[in-house]
């Protein structure tokens, strides 16, 4: 599948995440004559273990705490992180459902990223705000950037580099309190190849999040 980096919006020191900027950045997209699309929409839930009447013994066999993930471009799959044992666990979208009525894991978060899917020659970009489940509040901005003629994480890096550029440029000349930042995943512990796959995606998100729970941006 093609190749994607995951950007999150980093506001100036002083600053904050709002919906003008938010729109802001949209119009910066807009305005490269990008091609509009369809409404995208990934869905993450942080699981944490229901060790109620569980022992000690039982406990140590599973995760106390799990990341799950649905995709856009993955409608029939839900994917889980298991950060201890660094694996990404492929499942049916069923899944969630099923742990709910045995019980045996609860939703402790659940956050929406959604927006607007653009074209820009050989890139697919999606564009979209961070948006907690129960609430309205917007948390952040995030961008998936797509190249969609190479899958291997080596051969797009020069290419991926050079784009981002070209967005930082766009984003200084527009004055805006920000700019877009990519993490490096540690796609090799999870046992990745430099072939891309929605394995890829999963890790992207989970090392995103981290960093911002970590830096206590959300």
């Amino acid at each position: 599948m093609p190749l994607k980096w995951l950007l999150y919006w980093q506001t100036n020191v002083g600053t904050t995440v709002n919906t003008q900027v938010l729109a802001d950045v949209i119009q910066c997209v807009e305005s490269i004559n990008t091609v509009k699309g369809s409404r995208w929409k990934n869905t993450l839930n942080y699981y944490r273990a229901n060790t109620k009447d569980q022992s000690t013994a039982n406990q140590a066999e599973f995760p106390r705490d799990l990341m799950g993930i649905t995709l856009q471009e993955q409608p029939n799959k839900y994917y889980f992180i298991i950060h201890s044992q660094r694996i990404v666990v492929e499942a049916d979208t069923m899944i969630p459902l099923i742990m709910e009525k045995l019980q045996s894991y609860r939703s402790r978060v659940s956050i929406n990223f959604e927006g607007f899917q653009y074209q820009f020659g050989d890139f697919q970009l999606r564009v979209g705000k961070m948006v907690p489940l129960s609430q309205d509040s917007l948390k952040g901005i995030v961008m998936e950037m797509e190249y969609l003629p190479i899958s291997s994480l080596d051969k797009s890096r020069r290419i991926m580099e050079e784009f981002l550029d070209m967005w930082q440029e766009i984003i200084l000349r527009r004055s805006l309190p920000g700019r877009f930042m990519h993490i490096e995943a540690s796609f090799a512990e999870y046992g990745l190849p430099d072939h891309y796959t929605s394995h890829h995606t999963v890790v992207q998100y989970a090392a995103m999040m981290n960093h911002l729970l970590s830096s206590g941006r959300n």
